[in-house]
């Protein structure tokens, strides 16, 4: 009896540890999902909490969390942004991979590869920190690219936290 206590007390502590310290704990609730967004040195993400609709799936949750990202944060924070007019075309699920069609505004971008690497940094976070997504694969209407016109980083593999 005191074995089958110690087992259940060790599993429920292992579940509950998962779930606060695991690297997606906390990332969706019930009415919030967490975007980020990063700052000018192209190094510091900062979380924003933003409130969900009424769909709760992976997928939607995800689509919703892309756009906000991709929108970038009010004009009073000091962030990277992508180039107006850049929208989420698309979003699916391939197994633990996000695969995100963002429109072709993005080409309109002519930064450099600071500029590059944060914004696909946003959306790979943003992504990531939600429960089964581990990385990001990018499309651009609708296909494949090696790289952005800029060429800094290259898109042809899915990105995860561990590119950066």
């Amino acid at each position: 009896m005191r074995g089958i206590a110690l087992v259940t007390v060790f599993v429920l502590a292992l579940a509950l540890g998962w779930h606060f310290l695991g690297p997606h704990g906390g990332s969706v609730s019930k009415s919030t999902v967490t975007v980020y967004y990063t700052k000018f040195d192209g190094q510091t993400e900062v979380p924003y909490t933003v409130t969900l609709g009424t769909a709760h799936d992976v997928k939607s949750v995800a689509f919703y969390a892309a756009t906000q990202a991709v929108a970038g944060p009010p004009q009073s924070v000091d962030a990277i942004r992508f180039p107006s007019g850049t929208h989420v075309r698309a979003l699916d699920l391939d197994g633990t991979t996000a695969i995100v069609d963002i429109s072709s505004d993005i080409d309109k971008w002519g930064g450099g590869s600071l500029d590059e690497a944060g914004m696909m940094k946003s959306l790979v976070w943003t992504l990531t920190a939600i429960h089964g997504i581990d990385a990001v694969s990018i499309r651009v209407d609708g296909s494949r690219v090696a790289t952005l016109p800029g060429g800094h980083l290259e898109l042809d593999e899915p990105l995860s936290r561990s590119s950066w």
